[in-house]
């Protein structure tokens, strides 16, 4: 009894054993006495027990390996880039895959850093920041040279980071802070030119401005002067008079706009009416006095034309 009971065991786990499921994107390779049988896809799977086994499985799904890599350019900086590689197994090609290579990693590590070695010290530093697509360009048609034959298909190469020497990176960091004070610095000059420029403008026609302003309040006080002498003739008051008069009006009237003005000091010496009345007949006075000077001088001027006059005639 205890014979078929171990019989029975056996073959209820040969019975389990022959079963085996494969996982999505995923492919089973089964060999036979250690040769290859068949492949396997994703599902419940039947093999035969004790011969068959699971030799290994494939991944099918897109996969990333990211390299590292130290270089030099043409200006003789060396930078590290950093390399991701996107590409997956083909199903048709899994044999290839699982046979032809034991390590496809580094089989795709050493084709990244042939050809990235290759491609860099053609460039100088600049050029490697601006053309680091056509860097991923090359690896990625030399490893699909490569690696399709291996059942390899390379979805894409990206380079993702481009770290030169500290000491360059500095190095750039001042350069470029100097070119924007430099820039900066033109700008502010231009403000101030700006500035100054449009000050003396304003200057220039604030001048202009209140030199049109004393020309028109000198030409309208003398046209006023003009007038009030014309009113005075009219009530008959004549011209020396009417002058004086004006004259103690606008004396009058500076000594109340300078009391008016609450900064200034006005001292104002003893008079009186009797001395306010001297003061305007010596005003008059002089105005006289200057008036018959002046009469004087065109009569004697007239006199010496006239005999002018008359010893040409004689001649």
């Amino acid at each position: 009894m205890y014979g078929i009971y171990i019989l029975l065991f056996l073959a209820v786990v040969i019975l389990f054993s022959s079963f085996f499921t494969v996982k999505q994107q995923t492919s089973a390779v089964i060999e036979r006495f250690g040769k290859y049988a068949s492949t396997r896809t994703s599902g419940l799977q039947l093999k035969l027990p004790i011969i068959d086994r699971v030799a290994g499985r494939v991944n099918l799904r897109i996969q990333q390996l990211d390299v590292m890599i130290e270089t030099k350019t043409k200006d003789n900086v060396f930078v590290k880039l950093k390399v991701s590689v996107q590409f997956k197994v083909l199903q048709e090609s899994v044999y290839e895959a699982f046979y032809k290579l034991e390590y496809p990693h580094d089989q795709i590590t050493s084709y990244v850093f042939d050809v990235v070695r290759a491609e860099v010290p053609k460039l100088k530093l600049d050029d490697v920041f601006e053309r680091k697509d056509d860097v991923a360009v090359a690896v990625k048609r030399e490893l699909n040279g490569a690696m399709s034959g291996y059942g390899y298909d390379i979805i894409n190469t990206l380079i993702t980071d481009i770290d030169p020497d500290i000491q360059v990176k500095n190095a750039m960091n001042r350069i470029n802070a100097a070119d924007r004070e430099k820039t900066a610095a033109e700008y502010e000059a231009e403000a101030g030119r700006i500035r100054i420029v449009a000050k003396a403008k304003a200057e220039a026609e604030s001048k202009r401005l209140q030199g049109q302003g004393i020309a028109d309040q000198r030409r309208e006080i003398a046209r006023g002067l003009v007038e009030s002498v014309d009113v005075l003739n009219r009530v008959g008051i004549n011209s020396q008079e009417a002058s004086a008069l004006i004259v103690v009006t606008q004396h009058y009237d500076t000594l109340q706009a300078i009391g008016a003005d609450s900064n200034s000091n006005l001292i104002l010496l003893p008079n009186s009416p009797q001395a306010g009345s001297e003061m305007l007949n010596n005003m008059v006075a002089s105005f006289t006095a200057s008036n018959q000077v002046g009469e004087s001088m065109k009569r004697a001027n007239s006199t010496k034309r006239k005999k002018a006059e008359d010893s040409e005639n004689e001649k």
